[in-house]
This record gives C-alpha cells, sequence and structure tokens, in this order.
C-alpha cells in the first residue's frame, strides 16, 4: 500500500467519523471495549432465554408434583455413552428412589443404567402463551418420564423451567419500575431544570425527602396491609410500581441539572423568541441533546431495579410462589440442609449474578462510549 494510499483511506476515516451521528459514534467507541461488548451478549442471550422461557422449558414451572418420584432429584446430564456402549442419540439414565438406613431414612435415588431414556427436540408438553399466541411445543424432552437438567426442588418442580421464567419475571419487574421511574423523572426533572427558582426548590426538597425513605421498613409496611389471598398478578404490579415510585429522584436529579445548564443556551433562546412553549422546549429541544445520557442511566439503573425485586423476595417481602423469579428461586437457598445435601439449588444463583454483572458492565461500556471527552483513536 502505497503512502498515498495510506493517506487517502486515513482522510476517509477521519470524514466518517467528524460526519457520523451520535447514535454512530457510541457505538464505535462501545466496539472497543470487548468486556462490555462481551457482557452484551450475555444480556442479550439472558434476555432471550427469558422471554421464550415458556419454549425452551420442558416443563409448566408452577405445578407442584410434576415429578413426585423424583422430589430434590440431582440434575440429569444427557450422555452419549455409558456402559452398555455409545448411541448416536443423547440419553439420560432412568432412576429409582428409595430411603436408605445409611442416611438416617431420607430418599436415595439409584441410577438405573440399563433404563435409557433418548432425549427428544421440539416435543408436545404443557400448553403455554408466547407473545398472545398459544403452544405447546417445547424446544427438548425425553422419549418417556422427565428430564431435569438442572434438577427439582422439594415439591418436583423442574429448576431449569424455573430459572428461566425467574430470569423473565426479575426482568419484567425491572423493565416495568424502570418505565415508571424514567416517565416520573424525565417530568420532574424538566420542571425542575427548566423554571428553576421556587419551582426547583420545591421540587428538591420533595425528592431529598423520598431519597430518605428506608426502603426495607416501607415494603414491611406495605406487606402488612397488603390483603393475604392477593393474587400473584396483583403483587407483581404493586411490587413493580412501588420500585418504580422510589427510584426516579436519582435520574431527575441528572435532568434537573442538564437542563438547568442548557436552558440559557442561544438554541433554547431562539425557540422561545419564535413563540415555543415550555413543554415544546423540552420535548423537542432540551431533551433530546441528553438522549445518550438518559439511555446510559437506563440501562445502569436496571441492575438495581433487579437487585431490589431479589433482595425483597428474598426477605419474604415480594414476590412469592407461584411466581418464579429470582429472589423466590434464591430464598430456597438459605437452609444449611440444601448447602449440604442440595446444592444444584444455588444454580439459579450463577444466572442471577451473570445477569447482574452484564448489566452493569454494558452499563460502565455505554457511560464511556456516551462520553464526549473519552477522546477516541485517531
Amino acid at each position: 500500500m502505497t503512502d498515498q494510499t495510506a493517506a487517502g483511506i486515513e482522510q476517509k476515516r477521519k470524514e466518517a467519523y467528524f460526519t457520523a451521528s451520535q447514535r454512530q459514534l457510541i457505538w464505535a467507541r462501545f466496539k472497543k471495549q470487548r468486556a462490555a461488548l462481551v457482557a452484551a451478549i450475555v444480556l442479550v442471550t439472558l434476555i432471550l432465554m427469558g422471554v421464550f422461557a415458556p419454549f425452551l422449558s420442558p416443563y409448566d414451572p408452577t405445578i407442584k408434583g410434576r415429578d413426585k418420584d423424583y422430589t430434590n432429584g440431582a440434575p440429569q446430564i444427557p450422555q452419549f455413552c455409558d456402559d452398555n456402549g455409545c448411541s448416536l442419540r443423547p440419553f439420560i439414565h432412568g432412576v429409582t428412589r428409595e430411603r436408605s438406613l445409611a442416611t438416617n431414612f431420607r430418599w436415595v435415588t439409584k441410577i438405573d443404567t440399563d433404563d435409557r431414556r433418548y432425549l427428544q427436540w421440539f416435543v408436545r408438553g404443557d400448553d403455554y402463551r408466547l407473545f398472545g399466541l398459544k403452544g405447546s411445543i417445547h424446544l427438548f424432552g425425553v422419549d418417556k418420564g422427565f428430564i431435569h437438567i438442572f434438577g427439582t426442588d422439594d415439591t418436583g418442580k423442574n429448576i431449569f423451567s424455573r430459572t428461566l421464567h425467574a430470569i423473565y419475571t426479575s426482568l419484567a419487574v425491572g423493565t416495568l419500575g424502570v418505565f415508571i421511574s424514567f416517565v416520573l423523572a424525565l417530568i420532574i426533572g424538566g420542571v425542575a431544570g427548566f423554571y428553576g427558582g421556587w419551582i426547583d426548590g420545591v421540587i428538591q426538597m420533595i425528592t431529598d425527602a423520598i431519597r430518605t425513605v428506608p426502603i426495607i421498613p416501607l415494603f414491611m409496611a406495605i406487606a402488612a396491609f397488603l390483603p393475604p389471598e392477593i393474587s400473584a398478578e396483583a403483587r407483581f404490579f404493586y411490587i413493580a410500581i412501588i420500585i418504580g415510585l422510589i427510584n426516579w429522584p436519582t435520574l431527575a436529579r441528572r435532568v434537573r441539572t442538564h437542563l438547568l445548564t442548557e436552558r440559557t443556551q442561544e438554541y433554547v433562546l431562539a425557540a422561545q423568541l419564535c413563540g415555543a412553549g415550555p413543554g415544546h422546549i423540552i420535548r423537542k429541544h432540551l431533551l433530546p441533546s441528553f438522549t445518550s445520557y438518559i439511555i446510559v442511566d437506563l440501562v445502569i439503573s436496571f441492575p438495581y431495579m433487579v437487585l431490589s425485586e431479589t433482595a425483597l423476595s428474598f426477605i419474604g417481602l415480594g414476590l412469592k410462589d407461584p411466581v418464579n423469579s429470582l429472589g423466590v428461586l434464591l430464598q430456597n437457598t438459605t437452609s444449611a440442609d440444601v448447602l449440604l445435601n442440595y446444592q444444584w439449588y444455588f444454580i439459579p444463583v450463577f444466572f442471577f449474578i451473570a445477569l447482574v454483572m452484564a448489566f452493569v458492565f454494558v452499563g460502565d461500556g455505554l457511560r464511556d462510549a456516551a462520553d464526549p471527552y473519552g477522546g477516541h483513536k485517531k
């Protein structure tokens, strides 16, 4: 490659950089961060697993006693070979259960190596609804009996199915909570930042008061007033709303700070001279200049929403069975018996850690990519 050609390529790259849109610049910076890119792939994978949980999971996770003969059962890993030879089709072994004197009459699982149960794809099973459509086809199953690749709990529920549905529930609570806090933050922060003065002072007093509200005592009081016969859907809705109502002040302060700076700029004064009202100026001029930071704040706030739901459900103040959430699943890991004998109960913990860490890394990557003063490689 000649020097002239190299110089031409470099000139075109610079022109592309200086003529690129804000979205293109953020994406170009984000791609250079390997950790954030890998986290984004993990995050998208987990989200898809949650969204398509009814299809990916072999059984309905809300039905107790699904496999009553395999309660607290260990994970069943498909294999291709055993003592009887190899097979082109993956299979699991059947099991028998009996109480053993050696284990103080606990149930003991014995593997029947002569009973092969072959893995099948796209099998018909429990009915479900996905995107409003009825379905009964599941990704995998076995030709007879059940398969539990993550094991079962003390009621015979499939932990793999529960984990996928729990991811969806926790993300749904976080999404609804983020949406509520997002709308409130834009409205309240926008009004405070645009008008300033005594309006800003009153709003900041309210914001500070909400930020000082202790979350755990608040939910304890709400849990005491909720009737015990309340449906799982209603509890889910109330939890999401409350989380959203107490998490908007941080984003509202950032919106306010930005608008206090931008409201005196020339383009805002020009819009006012043209007769534009405050609502139009905030919606069409001020907030778009802050779009990238708002998106970053939303992504960063997701793990805190998920953590809030998980923590509340973990201590018994949030969602409860039969709803599957990460917090509900973590409740099952608190006993010493589980730690000593049923370690597969901790499998959902790894998904919870992966989900939160993925949000954190993606949020950090987007924050750095959206920073106009972060510099770029030329």
